[in-house]
């Protein structure tokens, strides 16, 4: 059983490093990366969000996701205002949204062709398998 784990441990690792690639390889032809464009993602997603919860939200340290969206600043894809008190909100600018629906044109072709292999009932008990994993144990 130990060996199995393991190699279903790398099995998820080498899907996720393939999409990776791939996501990367794809993006930069619409002028992104994948950090990049993750970030815009989530930015979009909660809009006015802290660094803080920018950076929980794309699996990065502040201080990474901090250097991250300073880049996409200086771009003029992302727009940063003062909040309540100390926090800092973040926004999407009309250039940052046009990149980020780009990249989600780009990642549907992209996650298309990663999951070819599997049909439509198969994407589907995947999903719901790996987000249970997430599911907190009783």
């Amino acid at each position: 059983m130990h060996v199995q784990l393991q190699l279903l441990g790398r099995a998820v690792k080498q899907t996720q490093y393939r999409q990776h690639r791939a996501l990367d390889s794809a993006l930069a032809e619409v002028g992104t990366t994948l950090a990049q464009w993750d970030a815009l993602r989530a930015i979009g997603r909660t809009p006015g969000a802290s660094a803080r919860e920018l950076a929980a939200a794309t699996f990065q340290t502040e201080q990474a996701f901090g250097t991250l969206v300073g880049r996409l600043t200086a771009q003029g894809l992302v727009d940063r205002r003062p909040g309540r008190g100390r926090r800092i909100e973040h926004h999407l600018t009309q250039a940052g949204e046009r990149v980020l629906e780009a990249g989600h044109m780009v990642a549907d072709a992209v996650l298309e062709e990663c999951f070819a292999g599997l049909d439509e009932g198969e994407r589907g008990t995947l999903l719901k398998l790996l987000q249970r994993l997430h599911e907190p144990t009783p």
